[in-house]
């Protein structure tokens, strides 16, 4: 399938619709044709297939072992005891566990076709949705994870809940398909539970999207929104990043940052990894209806014809941020827009442990290994902590940025409860375990085996490589040094990589690129070092970094500022040498486009 039909898929899918209900309804088959799977997306799920099981089907002449991956939306990770426990439920449809997402959502793997109606009408009627959660539109939003009660934090968690709603898809098709058409049944309309964003955009009438229009996004679109000096929601990876500022305890306005994303393709400089820029400042209440600005420029001058240039950077790369800006402020006409405000962040990481919320109660953030939600053979039970939990304590839970899990509003008395129920199943906080400052914060993406794209592995492959650095880092004296490893199996950079001081990016099995020189702080990208690298060869170039900046560091300099000072990144493409690779594609595409005409 050629990239350019994804848009006339879209464009023919009456309100990505397509034959989505009648695939579904038949049970025959277990999975569906690539071009309803690509409309799939935009209702918050992918097709996928056990990839370690394909060799053998392959041997026994047999089809994949197709499925599906649900994703639930949670603008600031937020999620109920009640809504915790429907998703738990949901396990049985799937492989018996969760996956807690870097963009503060939850997604169910394994779940066969038969199942995945059921599942996402559940989540429906809990509250939350998985309407977006994927696709060519604005994704789930993400938002500051400690429940901190004051303004600023109040209003973040506000503004992200404002977005999601903003934002979410409007069509009938996903109440239709889903919910057998709930949005004009009674129980659909006075159920208290669900979100009544949803149950608007879902009571839409047939036409062009109010703000998508025909064709939707050229490519999916992320936002977070960070309070300093905290970077926790990896706020210049986004494509829309927004950071308040704060007078006399209150929000008076937002710095909007534009164009940050992390995809790109081995071995080509017309892709590449960018941080996000200051655009513009804004007073709060004017804030959603900027960013819808930002959406529809992009919508309108977005790449339609190369999906692997179709991200918001590279069309603010390709206006300049200039030009970029200018159009933005157009399309707000009488709303006043200001420089923008200085920015600071320290780290990206989670502040693990026991924390006074500001109202007399407390939260703890608890280390979640790589995000799986899964009881572990001879190893922490997470399932069974947090649903112990959620039903004996009724208390309400954040996913993290760095996939690690906060249980909030815990009366004082409750503490000793919550230790108890921890320790039952051998979650134990990070400082009990002796981890290392940087496995707390290492992250992977989900690869192999059920991620289509991977080229490699990461979640299953990165806690053993951090097995081997604690031991160097403890060894050098270096184990609360704040250094950030990521790694995900492919380009794509889910994992997030481009910006960690280690990167490690999938290539092929058991082979990595290797990144190094961004930040704890998220705001600088690492270079190229070694183009592929043997997980057996990771552990011994990692500790030469580490014996390195042990020798050199000047001033107790955290790593990141020691390779700034004493190194120059690797090889990683220069905006210019992406314009002229751009530049050069463009001309080739035109050419192309010339003889298909002649």
């Amino acid at each position: 399938m050629s990239k350019a039909s994804v848009e006339d898929l879209k464009l023919a899918s009456s309100g990505l619709r397509g034959q989505l209900a009648e695939l579904f309804a038949d049970t025959s088959t277990p999975n569906i044709p690539e071009d309803s799977n690509i409309l799939l997306k935009h209702h918050g799920s992918y097709q996928q297939d056990d990839r370690d099981r394909r060799t053998q089907l392959v041997k026994e002449k047999k089809d994949k072992a197709w499925s599906f991956m649900i994703r639930s939306k949670m603008p600031g990770g937020r999620i109920t005891a009640k809504q915790w426990m429907i998703h738990d439920d949901l396990c049985t449809k799937a492989f018996g566990n969760m996956r807690l997402t870097n963009r503060q959502g939850i997604q169910l793997h394994g779940v066969l076709k038969g199942g995945l109606k059921e599942v996402i009408h559940n989540v429906c009627h809990s509250g939350l949705s998985t309407m977006g959660a994927c696709g060519d539109v604005v994704r789930n939003t993400m938002g500051p994870a400690a429940p901190i009660k004051d303004a600023v934090h109040a209003d973040t968690q506000k503004l992200t809940e404002e977005i999601s709603n903003r934002f979410l898809w409007r069509s009938n098709a996903y109440a239709d398909i889903w919910l057998d058409g709930e949005k004009v049944d009674n129980d659909w309309i006075k159920d208290p539970e669900v979100n009544p964003a949803v149950r608007e955009a879902t009571k839409a009438p047939e036409g062009d999207d109010p703000i998508y229009g025909k064709v939707y996004l050229p490519r999916k679109f992320k936002i977070g929104v960070a309070i300093q000096p905290c970077n926790d929601v990896d706020v210049y990876s986004q494509d829309v990043g927004l950071v308040p500022h704060v007078v006399d305890g209150q929000v008076e306005g937002y710095t909007i940052t534009v164009g940050g994303g992390f995809g790109m393709s081995h071995g080509q400089l017309g892709t590449r990894p960018f941080l996000g820029q200051p655009l513009i400042y804004v007073k709060r209440a004017n804030t959603v209806d900027a960013i819808e600005a930002i959406v529809t420029t992009q919508r309108d001058h977005g790449n339609r014809t190369e999906r692997k240039n179709a991200r918001l950077k590279y069309t603010v790369q390709s206006m300049g941020l200039d030009g970029f800006r200018e159009e933005v402020v157009r399309r707000l006409p009488g709303i006043e827009t200001f420089p923008p405000k200085e920015l600071h962040f320290d780290t990206v990481e989670d502040d693990l442990g026991w924390h006074e919320q500001g109202d007399g109660k407390l939260y703890c953030a608890v280390y979640v290994n790589m995000g799986r939600i899964v009881n572990v053979e001879n190893g922490p039970q997470y399932r069974s902590a947090f649903a112990e939990l959620c039903t004996t304590l009724d208390l309400p839970l954040i996913v993290t940025l760095n996939t690690n899990m906060i249980i909030a509003d815990i009366a004082p008395e409750q503490k000793e409860a919550v230790n108890a129920i921890l320790a039952k199943h051998g979650v134990v906080h990070a400082d009990e375990a002796g981890f290392t400052r940087a496995r707390k914060v290492a992250h992977a993406c989900v690869a192999l085996p059920t991620c289509g794209l991977a080229l490699s592995e990461s979640e299953r492959a990165l806690p053993g490589f951090m097995d081997h650095i604690d031991g160097f880092l403890k060894e050098l004296d270096l184990a609360d040094e704040p250094i950030l490893f990521r790694m995900t199996g492919c380009p794509n950079g889910c994992g997030r990589p481009y910006n960690a001081d280690f990167g490690f990016v999938g290539r092929s099995p058991n082979k990595w690129a290797m990144f190094v020189g961004g930040s704890i702080r998220g705001n600088r990208l690492a270079g190229l070092e070694f183009k592929t690298v043997t997980g057996e060869e990771i552990p011994g170039k990692v500790k030469s970094f580490l014996e390195a900046f042990k020798a050199e560091r000047q001033n107790g300099e955290i790593f990141a500022d020691w390779f700034a000072r004493t190194r120059t990144t690797g090889e990683l493409p220069t905006p210019e040498q992406f314009h002229v690779e751009l530049a050069e594609r463009a001309a080739k595409l035109a050419g192309e486009k010339v003889a298909e005409a002649g």
